[in-house]
């Protein structure tokens, strides 16, 4: 009897997880996703410290934190700098890649300033954050002083440079510079103009090639770019609603305003846009060069390309759009025989 009693008491149910821990958890899992663009670099460390600790590590980690903060894994981004000389066949000529290259830097050094200005901005919020907090300001590494200080030699380093290359490239980061800017201090919580400054970003950085190196662009590749910015950015906010649709996860305060069949729209109309205007880019091309087959056959893996990524667009997948590259092969031998195509319309 005594055994029976013993054995009883040893099987009884684990505790049920509180909601605070529940809550937490949530939070935890959903941060990247309900992050923005200027939010998309990972945390400076794996596990929570205190702020005060943090503050005593000493000038090198400063340093380093101020480069972690600058995020130089999202530079990747600014190879679209290099778009405009590829297909103007100007690629292989010096001077042109070398206007390239400084508006390359330059874009990169202006990019980070803003990232740095961001954080700083957000640095109350992140530390009340479950991951968020573990950002080098956020936790004491660099002191909000250090990071707009940074912020503004990034800057003036990165307006400097271009002047190197034209002008009108240190123009274009004045522009960007600001509209990133009034981003950060508040239009990222407005609905549908977030979605315009964030795919404005990557317009830019076509038209800083074009500009740097003096090559008139394109009015069918102009629309190809804004629209198809605006077609992964809708589908970055599409997999944001869904997954708290699905899972309840925090999200973003501007994010609540919309819905899911409201960015769907978007993200159809954009995708739709951008096929056709590229249909009539490519047939451009077609004229300017000789009539020329290869500029209409790049047409099928840019399209296929574009319909296989709505597929992770539709499935609410598509949060971070360089995973969704990396991880597709198909997609990656896509757009491996689209440049292709570009390049032996262009260069043989």
């Amino acid at each position: 009897m005594t055994n029976s009693v013993n054995k009883a008491e040893t099987e009884v149910e684990p505790p049920e997880e509180t909601t605070e821990a529940a809550e937490s958890k949530n939070g935890t899992a959903s941060a990247t996703a309900a992050g923005d663009d200027l939010d998309t670099e990972p945390d400076f460390a794996a596990a929570p410290e205190p702020v005060e600790g943090a503050a005593k590590r000493g000038p090198f980690r400063s340093v380093l934190g101020v480069v972690k903060t600058a995020r130089p894994r999202q530079w990747a981004k600014n190879v679209l700098v290099f778009v405009a000389p590829f297909t103007a066949a100007q690629i292989t000529n010096g001077g042109v890649l070398l206007d390239a290259l400084v508006a390359f830097v330059s874009f990169c050094l202006v990019a980070s300033s803003v990232y740095l200005i961001n954080d700083a901005i957000d640095v109350e919020a992140d530390r009340a954050h479950p991951t968020k907090r573990n950002r080098p300001i956020a936790a004491g590494l660099v002191p909000v002083p250090v990071a707009y200080a940074a912020a503004v030699v990034f800057f003036l380093v990165g307006l400097g440079l271009s002047f190197l290359a034209s002008p009108q490239l240190a123009i274009v980061l004045g522009v960007y510079e600001a509209v990133q800017l009034g981003y950060c201090f508040g239009l990222k919580h407005q609905p549908v103009v977030d979605l315009a400054i964030v795919g404005s970003g990557f317009l830019m950085r076509s038209i800083a090639g074009g500009v740097a190196a003096g090559i008139a662009l394109s009015q069918w590749f102009l629309l190809v770019t804004a629209f198809g910015s605006l077609f992964m950015v809708a589908g970055k906010r599409y997999a944001e609603v869904m997954l708290f649709e699905r899972t309840g996860a925090k999200i973003r305060s501007s994010l609540k305003k919309y819905s899911a069949s409201y960015l769907r729209f978007v993200w159809a109309t954009s995708v739709a846009i951008v096929i056709m205007s590229y249909s009539l880019w490519a047939f451009e091309l077609r004229e300017r060069a000789d009539g020329s087959v290869w500029p209409v056959i790049s047409m099928v893996p840019f399209v296929v390309a574009i319909l296989r990524y709505a597929v992770d667009v539709d499935s609410g997948t598509a949060g971070e759009p360089e995973e969704v590259v990396l991880k597709d092969r198909i997609l990656q031998v896509l757009g491996l025989l689209w440049v292709v195509t570009l390049a032996v319309t262009f260069y043989l």
